[in-house]
């Protein structure tokens, strides 16, 4: 995919904002489980939070790919996982209001999630089902013009600064419905502490965002929260998967290559033997290697963005392209710890932080044994696995 003055544009606009937020801050927002509201804030002030959004919300009206680019700018900067996962959910997380909303609830969300005075979380996930989605078992009933909810969540990130999550639930009992996939409604809810109790998750790394079990009891929605009609909210979150792995991929690609540069930079000024470490091949190869993974996946990244933009079926692609980063993420990731030798380990150099952030895009937001098996029966006609 060819540049344009206007994406080389917007990279370096972006990368401006991140360079302001170095390693130490990173770092300390690390060590003390802090949120980065200085980063935030400034995206939110240079309009990128809307990069995706319609503009007659406030929007920026762009497609995917930008929305990519930038990810992938934020994803290689000091800020890496982290960095991503503030503001993750602003530019992929509502698109089913923007496909599926009314123009009131355009009106009434859209604006404030644009400007950064609205903070969503997303809650989907649940602890004993998932990624079987079908079987989760918040629980929304409808009582008049309200619905009253019961249940819980899991992996809800950034569940302690928000106001608002998008939350799955069911209307009706799996067991009442045609299909499993029915059944199933989708709000834009207030995280009132009254009904909506948030528990951090003590996790391995991406320690400035934190990450929550969400415990529902009693909340209730107004039926004008709900997006689309009910029952139907299983197929308007499917709207978002495709572009979320997008994204995704190319956060990791962006995280991959900050990772790859430092322990190239670490490898022409590490002197061993009267000589710099990256003079050895045993070096240079696996570096190299990580050089052309993260090109591949960046490859099938932007064909994926560009498939979803021009509006044409991409889930092959888009998971595909998930699958490749975090592979060539984690590669790269562990490839600089690696060359930094004993000090790979140590804080100082920050690549130890880098690798515990990568570690969890193998396993989310979706899992590379779960893209496999979509592959193996979507493209090569294999019988279903799961």
């Amino acid at each position: 995919m060819a540049d344009t003055p206007e994406r080389v544009q917007l990279r370096e606009a972006v990368r401006e904002i991140c360079d302001r937020f170095d390693d130490h801050y990173w770092g300390e927002l690390d060590r003390t489980h802090t949120f980065p509201h200085e980063f935030t804030q400034a995206i939110a002030e240079g309009g990128w939070l809307g990069i995706a959004m319609p503009t007659e919300y406030g929007g920026a009206g762009l497609g995917v790919t930008e929305a990519a680019i930038m990810m992938q700018t934020v994803g290689a900067s000091a800020g890496y996982f982290a960095a991503c996962s503030a503001i993750h959910i602003n530019i992929f997380g509502l698109h089913s209001i923007v496909k599926h909303g009314t123009e009131e609830q355009k009106q009434r969300w859209l604006p404030g999630v644009i400007n950064g005075s609205i903070r969503a979380c997303f809650g989907v996930t649940e602890p004993d089902a998932g990624l079987d989605t079908t079987r989760i078992k918040t629980r929304a009933v409808r009582h008049g013009d309200k619905y009253v909810v019961h249940g819980q969540k899991i992996w809800t990130s950034t569940a302690q600064q928000a106001q608002k999550i998008v939350l799955l639930a069911r209307t009706t009992p799996r067991e009442e419905c045609a299909k499993p996939t029915d059944g199933i409604s989708l709000f834009f809810a207030d995280m009132d502490p009254r009904w909506v109790q948030v528990t951090e998750i003590p996790k391995m790394g991406r320690h400035a965002v934190n990450s929550n079990q969400t415990f529902i009891d009693g909340l209730e929605i107004p039926v004008t929260d709900r997006i689309g009609e009910e029952g139907k909210g299983f197929r308007y979150i499917l709207d978002s998967l495709n572009p979320e792995r997008i994204l995704n991929a190319a956060e990791v690609i962006g995280m991959g290559r900050r990772a790859l540069d430092k322990a190239a930079r670490y490898a022409q000024e590490r002197v061993v033997f009267n000589r710099p470490i990256g003079q050895n091949q045993s070096i240079q190869h696996p570096l190299a290697e990580c050089w052309s993974e993260l090109y591949a996946a960046e490859l099938m990244t932007m064909r994926a963005a560009d498939l979803y933009d021009a509006g044409k079926p991409c889930g092959a692609e888009a998971n595909a392209a998930k699958y490749l980063a975090a592979d060539a993420g984690f590669h790269s990731c562990d490839r600089a710890i690696r060359t930094h030798g004993g000090m790979g380990y140590a804080q100082e150099y920050h690549v130890e932080r880098y690798f515990r952030e990568m570690v969890a895009t193998q396993l989310a937001p979706v899992s590379r044994e779960m893209i496999l098996s979509f592959i193996a029966e979507r493209e090569l006609g294999l019988p279903k696995s799961y």
